[in-house]
């Protein structure tokens, strides 16, 4: 039986996903280079040294180009691990044009023998988002169990990536629901610290 909460969520998730999938490609390309130039500005900023993105959804923004600044500017670019749910992710060193191979959800991931390591920056995928900070994802809470986890250990700076078609007034938020720090779209980069 679903909750309130997860119920509320599952609608919110499935309007903004409607409206993900209505982008053209143009605005899609457009927000891929504007990701690579404002995450690779933002990870020297922060003083990041070990940034982890995702491999993108056919819908999601492409953050290869993002991968790839952050590759050539040496910064340390990490892939995560989908394990067993419950538990948090486990990133794994990769850079573009190194193999991947299906994983868990049938997302690349780098290869067993890539070294681990914790990042210190996270680019976060998500289907919608709040202006505090709040994002809905895709429903199996890796991303809230691992910035926890990672919290804990020390600095862990999250951004959410979205198109701003995936904002929402106000996001219903429970608990274990960890805030992103930032969340950068084709149009802005919104700081969510003092929501």
């Amino acid at each position: 039986m679903t909750t309130a909460p997860a119920a509320a969520k599952a609608d919110l998730r499935e309007a903004a996903l409607a409206r993900r999938r209505a982008l053209g490609q143009a605005d899609r390309a457009k927000f891929s280079a504007r990701l690579a130039r404002e995450g690779l500005r933002l990870a020297r900023r922060t003083g990041a040294r070990a940034v982890s993105a995702f491999h993108a959804f056919p819908d999601e923004p492409d953050t290869g180009p993002l991968l790839a600044a952050l590759a050539e500017a040496d910064f340390v670019t990490l892939l995560p691990i989908t394990g067993t749910r419950g538990a948090p992710l486990v990133f794994r060193r990769w850079r573009p044009g190194e193999p991947t191979r299906p994983g868990r959800m049938n997302i690349p991931e780098p290869l067993e023998d890539a070294p681990a390591r914790d990042p210190d920056l996270l680019f976060v995928p998500l289907a919608c988002f709040d202006r505090r900070g709040h994002r809905i994802g895709f429903g199996a809470g890796y991303y809230d169990l691992t910035l926890r986890a990672l919290r804990a250990k020390g600095r862990a700076v999250a951004v959410g990536v979205g198109y701003s078609v995936a904002e929402c007034p106000i996001l219903p938020d429970e608990p274990h629901d960890e805030r992103l720090d930032y969340v950068l779209t084709e149009s802005e980069l919104i700081d969510c610290r003092d929501s």
